[in-house]
């Protein structure tokens, strides 16, 4: 039996201290501190007494476009959607980004704080073609056995406006895109019953789960709400689909956003939510109470769309809380959730937590609980991804 490493007097979720036993990536035990005794060619970690926690998910970003790591991006872009859009694309071309620099320059940033799971969003256009796909994928092989990393790919100018996107999206999913991405099907596309029926319909093709963002405001969100909601029970994508921002939800009147909420959950489609400070969000309690699974992430981090975001997930749970006013260390958990297991739920990822059996994703810090991590973003004192240890200088 090859030996295990072994995390010794380590606190799950601040609870009492445990000894972890991890082998062949996968936790193999996890027992009341010295119950079992470590064999003498284990490697063994003192826990110290520290806050243990699953590697943290960040269930939304753009690996493609960061400048993570490079010379500052002066911005200077208007304030429309359609403007950062075609922005962006024109800095592209004229830098010449590479998204698999960038890309691995983000990606080994997140692992290093303890990220261990990554859905990243991909621009697919007639421009760039499979372009910034091809360099993320080759983030994605090189850190494979370290970082579980799904690409969506994402048309991030549209598809019906835009003629030959739907080949090829239809090419990235044959080419190891993992889920379908959509954007704005009224706003954008401005058909939003054809802009659905062709995700659908690729989705279908390609046996894939589908993760749309939806800007669209109010009663037109709704409506696009609607459509897509009507798609899932039709054609039978329940728990397959995730609505990345929302701002429809909260922008609604009570009755109307509380039905919508309901029929979401019984669907079982998941919510993305970045928590921004400046538009309308989906209510976390009123989401929650309904039963709908709903988590975090970081959106673009330092890129031309905006100076802003971290690898840090800890930090993304907190601005979390700060938005919806969770104060009570109970609400300060919930937030916590959103970058661990309800983004794993709400992606997919499998064999998630700590417990006997899972993947060993494990991250210790210096906290007495949960809410305290959230709330003071403590260094992280030691990070396995994959039952690899992550040191605080890892690269690749």
């Amino acid at each position: 039996m090859k030996p295990a490493i072994w995390i010794i007097g380590a606190r799950p979720f601040g609870g009492d201290s445990v000894d972890v036993c991890v082998r062949a990536r996968t936790i193999d035990s996890i027992a009341p501190h010295g119950e079992k005794t470590p064999a003498a060619s284990d490697t063994v970690v003192d826990g110290a007494g520290m806050l243990l926690l699953p590697g943290f998910v960040e269930g939304h970003t753009h690996l493609d476009k960061t400048t993570w790591g490079m010379p500052w991006y002066r911005n200077a872009v208007g304030p429309r959607l359609v403007d950062r859009i075609e922005n962006e694309r024109r800095w592209r071309a004229e830098s010449g980004h590479d998204a698999a620099e960038a890309s691995r320059a983000l990606a080994l940033a997140f692992l290093r704080q303890g990220t261990t799971r990554i859905r990243t969003h991909v621009d697919i256009d007639t421009d760039a073609g499979l372009r910034h796909l091809e360099g993320v994928a080759a983030t994605r092989a090189a850190l494979a056995d370290v970082l579980d990393m799904q690409i969506v790919a994402f048309p991030q100018s549209g598809v019906t406006t835009r003629p030959g996107t739907r080949e090829l999206l239809d090419t990235a999913l044959r080419s190891g895109a993992d889920v379908l991405g959509a954007l704005d099907p009224a706003a954008i596309d401005g058909d939003p019953a054809l802009s659905l029926d062709i995700t659908f319909a690729l989705a279908t093709k390609h046996d894939k789960p589908i993760d749309i963002h939806l800007h669209e405001p109010g009663d037109l969100g709704a409506f696009t709400f609607d459509l897509l909601l009507d798609r899932v029970k039709a054609l039978g994508f329940e728990g397959r689909v995730v609505v990345s921002h929302a701002f429809c939800l909260g922008q609604l009147p009570d009755a109307r956003r509380h039905a919508l909420l309901e029929r979401i959950a019984r669907l079982n489609v998941a919510l993305l939510t970045t928590a921004p400070a400046s538009v309308a969000v989906p209510p976390f309690r009123e989401a929650r109470a309904a039963g709908v699974t709903l988590f975090g992430g970081n959106d673009g981090i330092r890129d031309t769309w905006t100076p802003f975001g971290s690898p840090d997930m800890l930090e993304r749970a907190m601005l979390i809380a700060m938005r919806f006013d969770l104060r009570r260390d109970d609400d300060l958990a919930a937030a916590f959730a959103c970058v661990s297991s309800e983004a794993a739920r709400g992606c997919g990822f499998a064999d998630y937590g700590l417990a006997a059996g899972m993947r060993a994703d494990l991250v210790l810090v210096d906290a007495e609980t949960v809410a305290q991590a959230v709330a003071m973003r403590p260094a992280r004192r030691f990070v396995m991804s994959n039952g690899t240890i992550i040191p605080a200088d890892f690269t690749r």
